[in-house]
């Protein structure tokens, strides 16, 4: 297929042209064409809602207009030109200064409206609602409701409960532990909570808030006459109390005033302070230095001009401003403001708490405080009403976004300002919307007397979590409070998790049951039929017994006595053990230090303990981008400027690609460090010698190019010329704030604060390559050029948004031109190129820009035309007159940046890598291999989506990439319908198997879906959205750009319940908290900020790439564990009461207990409880090396393989044969004639045989948990033999006490040790029951693991008995093992797979020879026409031929067999050439490509040429040793890893059995991992 332009002309664009006449929809492969593909299809959408908006308006025009009543006719401006959908709900008027309107009011005068305290809760209980609560989420178990119903029974002596009292104990300590288990979680919650609800904020205080009834408690605290109005709380006052003192002084100015409004605060009156100290701000620099990146030039007084010892913890919210003196107003133009209104003058700013802040609250929020609700900014410390936010705590991105106030009220700088103001603020309806905000501010010019409004936009509000930066003060009002802010919308309550074998467990608990009641009825039945005989010993010797004289009520108590007798067939034990066992699991996963991130001194940390075993299970992962995947960290590597590249580095997802395709330029990252090190000591010294940069940060030069400095050398060149240009571009044209932390100890550091990471890059490599942007006042904008200083005035900003994709600047030079700088993408620029462009420079700058993409960077076109004088005052004119439209103003602004933004010349290109975390495209990689699918749920652009997903492995070439965008329900279902007919003509119709999720092995085609917001939010309809998910599921990839935290739930709630799959989402912002609540198992990443994730998450961790270790190897055992001990614990109490039912037909039904009551009451307490708590603590089936080697065996958790309906019955038919086993060989043994004691007395009571069989079933239990047990250390040997050897002790001490004891006032067990003990008979009967009834279950254990092994066999026999350890570099436990050292030739596959260096990536590569021709080439040449020397240590028939192309499926088959060892690998010496030419030894020689024998897919997959031979002369031919003794000393021989059984087609479930075709067998060697071998 074809690919289209990367630039399309307009004329090319048509609406349905992503759909071919076969509706199929087109797909694309490489990054360059899926960001071109994604910037035509928001093209596409912004044309069709051009259209839209052109109908509209075309029908609105011939409609009268309707004047609103009164004076002013203006109308707001939408915040959006789409039509907006209506939000449910009623809009709420806040009110400043003016009374509520009549209908707004009840007939007392107070407001109707009530609105939601600012106090938030994410804890699930309150101190009165925990024990109702959990108690009943408790009993929503099915068994505990059963075993209650048990022990209100056992209260009645009728039933013959030999122990009552006991009876509840079991119960109880289920009910207390689960309990004391969600209390702890949950408390940890709340003190999250009370620490974010008692946290400092400054308000207005004695002033009145109309918005609130005089007494606005609700009816209890009336009642109880508490919290009365007015009255200072004592939290308030311990928070007064503790900053008392602290701060003394409250400056606010604006830039540009020539006022201020001081209030000092003293609470004794003791200290007033001046304004004599030198303003200061964090850190103790002076604000000076930050007024001019917020564009004022007068200086910024607030916070107060003290010393940051001086302000002690003002800083922490900790400032005392309790009392104010009155401030000097302004006199200039104010708005709202009213200076002929009179008042009180009282209002004073108060410190509070968040919790006690109301709708209609006036606030003041400082530098680094955070938002403590939904706010509008009023008026801000900037004379243009800016402010700054920081978003980490929402999205986890630590770059600045920019608000500013209204117009109408950005003069108020003083608590009288607000006092003399009046207005009413018309909100929307609190929604979850976060980019979307609709108000109507509405007041009355106090000149003129006529109504006026003023639009209010999502720019105007600031969310609840966000921080203040760079900004002196804001003053704003409170409009959405606790549960009503839009952060909170969208989190979510806290759900009560279950896991998935839990639930199952429900399903197994009911068909005990009903067994249960069946042999109970049959017992009742006849016992009832029996009693009502007259011929029987019964009627004659037992007269008097029967509880009644009614045959049927003592057949109902028979049925109850039976239920009581047989009732651990529903074992309650099953539930206390695991509980045990999942604390346990949640300790190792605690302690791993795999999972310990040192920058944050935190290990894994498990937060909710039992959905451990759904970590086994995981098939669809979704994850968060910014934070998540990335650091937010742009770096800039390349660049081209004028058609010449710049830039030596090589980026994450160029090392990737090329390690996937099996290039030898994938050197490794650490001996790549090393020569661009060498490259970047070379630039630095050139560029040294050329001119001083004060203001250069060698540590932060990312921008390595030798080249670079050598044409700046070159000042006679033309090249010269594009160079300073180029980045004189960068160093102006951009919206970035300059500051120095530490102006006094360095004047030269400049750090700068961007509203993207990338802006901030940009502008930090021009200022590391000599190109420094110093400063900004209002006016102008200062720069160096090579050590020369350069002023440039600013004209206009023309801002950049993701419908324009670019940003301009206009400024004016030092010699008078007018130069318009704009940079956007490059499709945007190029359309706005002028004619006179060089064909062939823009040709040349495309393909730099396609390399760049294709290499998983972020591209920008730069370009630049001059103005004339007249021309831009023409275009100001029409420009401001856009800005204040009415109507459709977001247009006219687009229309005139266009008649500015055209005939650019081309400047060149930019090229950022936003840097990943640490092993995130190994570990996606990873996960990939498993069977395990990712979804990305993100809230930036499509492109930068896109971007990143083909950095981090997640999009790769090989795949056929679909993007849905679409503005109507219908587009979205064509769409969809579209790229489902795609999927169905090459893979045919899907499946919705068990048994066929996961991977495909062998799969041709891999697909994967990119959807933005809008086209998601139509996808997700009741309608369309079965087709989303079918399409969804299909592919390997899933991103969705711009979608809301809403939307992530959403789109979660539809895979795990339309697919009924097992989702984990991972994220580290607020953003995230609701679709980690939703997901099956929610991981958060711990941060140095902005913990929401991770308090809310049920695992938090440091990095993304401890995902592998926390599902591959703990998921995995700890669903292994929970299945096998689920199976163990029913079977075990199978075989234990059954063989009192086999006892039933001969004691006439009458549920006699066929053992002692002591064996019944420690049967589950000891004897048999600890070896199934082992097995399900400490089992391992394989070691974890070998579970991250080998990630394909995780498809049998998606699959559901090892818990299934067919096992529980199998282990409970399996129960019933052992049963009957060891109640009837004793049976009969006692049938053929009873021996006698050797104290004379006969083994023929009740207790003799009771016991006998009692211990048979615990030998059998015991032994047969062992049996099932894969791990055996010394805590299973102690633990298993040990039960049984208690079990016997017990007999013994039970034998020597006294009659009448707690288990029994008979004397049916004295001396019954020297009864059975000496007797052959007991011994024998116990050793042949148990052997005849574990040979059944151990016959079919080996002819399975023998016959029909599944994969996890087969390595498991590799690492007990076969070389597996030393293929993975692990050492033997007993020394004499270890055969071979521990070098290069046998360095360890994995050394810390979570923590491990670039450089370790080096030692763990297989030998890979030289192709005879660069991989690049279509053709290879057979090796069978030369004899060169080789050697194979595997037959030659298992290997597939690696250069036969013929028929050979897709060159990267998605997933691989588990079965692949890798083989030990020399490092011989080896060449590289870099870009510049040079070759150095230290790293690797040229393309090749790559045979790679390592199992684990992630590890760089390099090559090494061999020094000894011309391999590219002499292409190696595969031959088979006569003898392994014959290989060469060092050389380890590899066994065949791939048994007969591996093929046999009558293997288990869960097997992943290799293609065997031709097309698999000659399948292109060097992209797939399908067999072992070595050359």
């Amino acid at each position: 297929m074809s690919l289209f332009k990367r630039h399309p002309p307009p004329s090319d664009i048509d609406e349905n042209d992503t759909i071919d006449p076969q509706l199929r929809l087109r797909t694309v492969h490489t990054a360059a064409s899926t960001i071109a593909e994604s910037i035509r299809s928001e093209i596409r959408a912004q044309k069709r809602r051009t259209q839209k908006r052109f109908l509209f308006s075309r029908k609105n025009a011939k409609k009268p207009k309707i004047s609103e009543p009164g004076p002013s006719t203006s109308q707001v401006p939408e915040a959006s030109s789409a039509p907006q959908t209506r939000i449910p709900g009623a809009r709420r008027n806040i009110y400043v200064n003016q009374p509520l309107s009549a209908m707004e009011t009840d007939h007392h005068g107070e407001p109707l409206a009530r609105y939601a305290r600012n106090k938030v809760r994410t804890s699930r209980y309150t101190l009165v609602t925990f024990l109702p609560k959990n108690l009943f989420e408790q009993f929503h178990r099915i068994a505990n409701i059963y075993f209650l119903a048990l022990v209100i029974f056992q209260l009645f002596s009728v039933f013959g409960a030999a122990s009552p009292q006991t009876a509840a104990l079991p119960l109880l300590f289920i009910l207390v532990v689960t309990a004391v288990k969600d209390a702890v979680e949950d408390y940890r919650r709340a003190r999250l909570d009370e620490e974010v609800n008692t946290s400092a904020v400054t308000r207005l205080g004695q002033w009145r808030n109309v918005n609130l009834a005089l007494d606005p408690r609700p009816w209890y605290q009336r009642l109880l006459h508490i919290h009365a109005p007015g009255k200072i709380t004592r939290g308030v006052q311990k928070l007064r109390e503790k900053e008392a003192g602290e701060g003394k002084q409250v400056i606010l100015s604006k830039g540009g005033e020539d006022r201020v409004s001081m209030s000092t605060t003293d609470m004794n009156d003791s200290i007033t302070l001046g304004g004599s100290h030198p303003p200061t701000g964090a850190g103790g620099r002076q604000l000076e230095d930050i007024e001019g990146s917020v564009g004022s030039v007068d200086l910024h007084t607030y916070p107060p001009g003290l010393s940051e010892n001086e302000l002690g913890g003002w800083g922490q919210h900790s400032m005392s401003l309790s009392n104010y003196v009155q401030s000097s107003p302004s006199r200039s133009y104010v708005g709202v403001v009213d200076w002929s209104r009179r008042t009180n003058g009282t209002a004073r700013w108060e410190r509070t708490l968040w919790k006690k802040l109301e709708v209609g609250d006036i606030v003041l929020l400082r530098e680094d405080e955070q938002v403590p609700a939904d706010i509008v900014v009023l008026s801000t410390s900037d004379a243009s009403g800016l402010c700054y936010l920081e978003t980490k705590n929402l999205d986890g991105e630590t770059n600045l976004k920019v608000r500013k106030a209204i117009q109408a009220t950005a003069s108020l700088s003083s608590e009288e300002d607000i006092e003399k103001s009046s207005f009413v603020l018309d909100s929307e309806p609190p929604h979850q919307n976060l980019y979307v905000y609709n108000g109507v501010l509405r007041y009355t010019d106090a000149t003129t007397g006529e109504p006026r409004k003023e639009g209010v936009t999502i720019n105007e509000l600031l969310l609840r979590g966000c921080t203040v930066r760079n900004t002196a003060w804001i003053i704003g009002l409170v409009v959405f409070t606790g549960p009503d802010t839009k952060i909170y919308l969208n989190g979510g309550q806290t759900p009560s998790k279950q896991s998935k074998i839990a639930k199952e467990t429900n399903f197994n608990v009911i068909m005990n049951f009903l067994f249960l009641v069946i042999i109970c009825s049959v017992s009742a039945t006849i016992n009832g039929v029996m009693d009502g005989l007259t011929a029987t010993s019964t009627y004659i010797y037992e007269q008097g017994v029967e509880p009644t004289s009614s045959n049927a009520l003592n057949a109902l108590v028979t049925f109850v006595s039976c239920l009581i007798a047989f009732q651990n067939i529903v074992p309650i034990s099953l539930f206390i053990s695991i509980e045990i066992v999942k604390t346990i699991q949640a300790y190792f996963i605690a302690q791993d230090l795999d999972m310990y991130y040192k920058p944050f001194n935190t290990a894994c940390v498990p937060k909710n303990w039992g959905i451990s075993d759904d970590l086994g299970q995981i098939e669809y992962i979704f994850s968060d981008k910014t934070g998540t995947l990335t650091q937010n960290v742009m770096e800039f590597q390349k660049c081209s400027v004028h058609g010449v590249v710049y830039g030596e580095g090589v980026t994450e997802a160029q090392r990737g690609a090329a390690t996937r395709e099996g290039q030898a330029d994938a050197v490794a990252p650490e001996e790549l460090a090393e020569k661009l090190a060498a490259l970047k000591d070379t630039m630095v010294t050139k560029l040294t010698k050329l001119f001083k940069n004060r203001y250069m940060q060698v540590n932060k030069l990312t921008l390595v190019s030798p080249k670079l400095a050598e044409d700046l050398a070159d000042r006679s060149s033309e090249q010269y010329s594009h160079i300073v240009a180029f980045f004189r571009a960068l160093a102006v044209c951009h919206s970035v704030l300059a500051d120095k932390p530490e102006p006094q100890e360095r004047p030269y550091h400049l750090e700068y604060k961007a509203e993207s990471p990338d802006e901030a890059a940009l502008v930090a490599a021009a200022r590391d390559v000599g190109f420094p942007f110093v400063g900004k006042q209002r006016d102008t904008i200062d720069i160096e050029v090579l050590g020369q200083p350069e002023r440039f005035t600013h004209m206009k900003t023309l801002e950049f948004s993701s419908a324009r994709k670019r940003m301009s600047v206009i400024v004016r030079a030092s010699d008078g031109r007018l130069i318009l700088y704009c940079k956007g993408a490059d499709s945007v620029i190029y359309e706005r190129l002028a004619e006179n462009v060089d064909p062939a420079l823009k040709e040349k700058t495309t393909k730099d820009m396609d390399f760049f993409a294709n290499g998983g960077l972020r591209t920008l076109c730069i370009g630049y035309r001059v103005l004339e004088e007249d021309e831009f005052l023409r275009w100001v004119r029409t420009y401001e007159d856009a800005q204040s439209a009415i109507d459709n103003r977001d247009e006219a602004i687009e229309n005139a940046a266009a008649e500015v933004e055209h005939s650019l010349q081309i400047l060149g290109a930019t090229a950022l890598e936003d840097k990943l975390q640490e092993g995130v495209p190994e570990a996606i990689e990873m996960l990939h291999r498993a069977g395990i699918k990712l979804w990305i749920l993100t809230g930036d652009k499509l492109q930068t989506a896109i971007e990143i997903g083909f950095s981090c492995n997640l999009l790769k070439q090989d795949m056929e990439v679909m993007i849905l965008s679409a503005d109507t329900p219908e587009g979205t279902l064509a769409q969809i319908e579209a790229g489902l007919n795609k999927i169905a003509s090459i893979l045919g119709p899907p499946t919705s198997k068990t048994l066929e999720r996961g991977f495909v092995v062998g799969a041709k085609v891999s697909f994967a879906v990119v959807i933005d917001g809008d086209t998601l939010r139509h996808a997700l309809t009741p309608d369309i959205k079965p087709l989303f998910l079918n399409l969804g599921t299909q592919c390997e990839t899933v991103v969705c750009c711009r979608v809301s935290p809403a939307q992530k739930a959403l789109t979660v709630k539809l895979v795990k319940e339309g697919r009924k799959a097992m989702t984990l989402s991972i994220g580290d912002g607020a953003n995230d908290v609701a679709m980690i609540q939703e997901a099956n198992v929610g991981c958060g990443l711990l941060g140095h900020e902005g913990s929401q994730a991770a308090m809310s998450a049920d695992y938090a961790f440091g990095q993304f790439r401890f995902l592998t270790k926390l599902l591959l190897v703990h998921g995995r055992w700890s669903y292994q564990r929970i299945a096998d001990m689920h199976s163990n614990f029913f079977y075990k109490n199978v075989i234990w009461t059954l063989a009192m039912f086999w006892f039933m037909p001969f004691c006439y039904f009458d549920a006699t207990y066929l053992y002692d009551y002591s064996f019944i009451l420690f049967y589950n307490l000891i004897f048999t409880s600890l070896p199934v708590i082992v097995l399900g603590s400490f089992d391992q089936d394989i070691n974890a090396k070998a579970a991250l080697a080998f990630p394909q065996l995780y498809v049998r958790g998606i699959r559901g393989l090892e818990y299934t309906r067919t096992k529980f019955w199998f282990y409970m038919l399996d129960g019933l044969y052992q049963s009957a086993v060891v109640f009837f060989i004793p049976y009969l043994v006692w049938q053929l004639g009873l021996a006698v004691a050797s104290n004379g007395r006969g083994i023929d009571s009740l207790a003799d045989f009771g016991t006998t069989v009692a211990v048979a079933a615990i030998f059998a239990a015991n032994t047969y948990v062992g049996m099932n047990t894969h791990y055996w250390t010394s805590i299973t040997w102690i633990v298993i033999v040990g039960s049984s050897l208690v079990m016997m002790l017990w007999i013994v001490i039970y034998s020597f006490l006294p009659v009448n004891t707690f288990f029994s006032n008979t004397d049916g067990f004295i001396d019954e040790v020297e009864i059975l003990f000496s007797n052959v008979t007991f011994w024998t009967t116990v050793v042949f029951s148990v052997l005849v009834a574990l040979a059944p279950r151990f016959l079919t254990k080996f002819f399975k693991s023998t016959y029909m092994p599944l994969d996890k066999d087969i390595i498991r026999e590799m690492w007990v008995i076969g070389d597996l350890k030393d293929r993975l570099g692990i050492r033997h436990r007993k020394e004499s093992k270890n055969k071979h050292v521990v070098d290069l030739e046998t360095a360890p596959m994995f050394r810390e797979p979570h923590a491990r260096s670039a450089s370790e990536l080096a030692l763990q590569q297989s030998y890979e020879p030289t192709s005879s021709r660069s991989p690049a080439g279509s053709d290879r040449k057979s090796p069978d026409d030369n004899g060169a020397e080789a050697i194979e240590l595997v037959p030659q028939a298992s290997l597939p031929n690696p250069y036969n192309t013929e028929d050979s499926v897709s060159p990267s088959p998605s997933y691989y067999s588990p079965s692949d060892i890798p083989a030990p690998s020399p490092i011989p010496p080896s060449l590289y050439k870099y870009p510049s030419g040079e070759i150095s030894s230290q790293t690797f020689a040229g393309p090749s490509r790559s045979h790679s024998l390592s199992p684990e897919p992630p590890v760089p997959r390099l090559t090494y040429p061999r020094p000894s031979r011309d391999w590219s002369q002499s292409p190696s031919r595969l031959q088979t040793p006569p003898h392994p003794h014959s290989l060469a000393p060092g050389r380890q021989p590899l066994v065949q890893l791939q048994p007969e059984g591996l093929h046999d087609h009558d293997a288990g479930e869960g097997r992943y059995r290799p293609e065997e075709s031709d097309q698999e067998d000659q399948a292109d060697n060097s992209l797939a991992w399908d067999e072992p071998r070595v050359l």
